[in-house]
């Protein structure tokens, strides 16, 4: 069963009751991430993220995992480049005093100074890991090359310089104009009784004042550019991007399917001749991401130093020969069976279930529906897939990722 709630203040609710479990995750979700971030913000979506777990009016640091764990329940938090995510999973018996602590850490955090300074030591460590992990930093280079500096193509950590010099006062500005209740989804999926769910909610969240987020495109100026970074490290790793659909497109179902013959799985084409037949990479993969305004299909691989170029010509003969539209019945009815697999095993995830509820309230505004999604997609043809290939590869906005021992861009 689901339900939904629009409170007076803008703030929503929806909850996918699935009574034949045992636990339930809940989630805070705002519509707030990297790609907002002004110059000078660069960073702080993520370094709030960070500061919510740092005491409360009540609680400090500490009693917050201690109160957590006590209950066997979990918490965490994530940011990407449009969305920031709070969630609790904890057994059905312990889900009102897992909500009570991650609503007091979302409406009442305090963002102690002393906190504050150790965080930020904490956060340049993980720049630093980012820094020291090719596959990430090959991948956060692909965005810069994609989308240049700002927008989507800010890394979510920020830079160093931004980090150390975070306020009080910039996290209290950022927040009074991006954590509004007409910018929040609060998600709840597992076995949870609806009426105290909503009632839950009612009580920590109905009174926050009545508040509306300026809600802009991101502005998407693409840079097709190839970067590198030479690391001395035993393998090279290749990142590629072309133009894809936008999230919702009408094609974006049969693109994930296009996907899938690309790149998706171990069946795919680049797996099995990159990796298969060639024997040059362990890992290579292709994904589609999709943002309201744009979209990018992008190519992974961690090959042999010695072999890179080889590797990246193998990846353009793989892309080249999809664009000749060459797909059999039988790779178009694998692919499609992986989407809609991917919609069940979801189903069986109150994690994914939480996201996905919330994500389709936050972007869209509406509650998210199994079966229309899994109709929807199995009603994509051979066609559409064809049709998606001629939106997907645009050589003229390609940009490129290298990092490795190298001394030169790919081109």
């Amino acid at each position: 069963m689901v339900h939904f709630k629009q409170f007076d203040n803008g703030l929503r609710l929806v909850v996918n009751q699935m009574s034949g479990l045992m636990s339930v995750t809940m989630g805070i979700l705002v519509h707030t991430g990297a790609s907002v971030e002004s110059d000078k913000e660069d960073g702080i979506s993520h370094f709030i993220e960070h500061m919510m777990f740092k005491g409360t009016k009540k609680r400090t640091a500490f009693k917050i995992s201690d109160e957590m764990d006590r209950i066997g329940a979990q918490m965490n938090a994530f940011t990407g480049k449009d969305l920031t995510c709070y969630y609790a999973k904890s057994t059905t018996g312990h889900a009102e005093e897992a909500f009570e602590i991650l609503a007091d850490l979302f409406l009442n955090s305090t963002f102690p100074e002393d906190e504050m300074s150790r965080e930020k030591g904490v956060i340049i460590e993980e720049i630093n890991m980012n820094e020291d992990t090719p596959d990430d930093l090959c991948l956060d280079m692909l965005s810069r090359a994609y989308y240049g500096e700002r927008g989507y193509g800010r890394n979510i950590l920020g830079p160093r310089k931004n980090v150390e010099g975070f306020t009080r006062d910039d996290i209290k500005g950022y927040m009074q104009r991006r954590y509004c209740s007409d910018n929040i989804v609060i998600s709840m999926a597992g076995n949870i009784d609806i009426n105290i769910a909503e009632a839950m909610v009612e009580k920590y969240f109905a009174g926050i004042q009545k508040c509306c987020c300026s809600k802009t495109d991101v502005k998407v100026e693409l840079q097709a550019k190839s970067l590198y970074k030479t690391k001395d490290i035993e393998q090279v790793h290749i990142g590629i991007a072309f133009p894809s659909v936008k999230r919702y497109d009408k094609l974006f179902d049969a693109t994930q399917i296009m996907n899938a013959i690309l790149g998706g799985s171990m069946s795919s084409r680049l797996f099995q001749t990159v990796r298969e037949e060639l024997g040059l990479a362990y890992t290579v993969y292709s994904y589609i991401s999709t943002y309201c305004e744009t979209g990018t299909l992008a190519v992974y691989a961690g090959v042999n130093a010695e072999k890179y170029k080889q590797s990246a010509e193998a990846i353009y003969s793989c892309v080249n020969d999809l664009r000749k539209k060459n797909i059999s019945e039988e790779e178009f009815l694998r692919g499609k069976e992986q989407l809609i697999s991917s919609q069940i095993f979801a189903q069986e995830s109150t994690s994914s279930q939480m996201l996905l509820f919330g994500k389709e309230l936050l972007y869209r505004g509406r509650v998210y529906n199994f079966e229309d999604r899994v109709n929807k997609i199995s009603s994509v043809t051979l066609k559409d897939v064809l049709d998606a290939i001629d939106v997907n590869f645009d050589d003229k906005y390609k940009a490129v990722s290298l990092v490795g021992a190298v001394d030169k861009p790919l081109a």
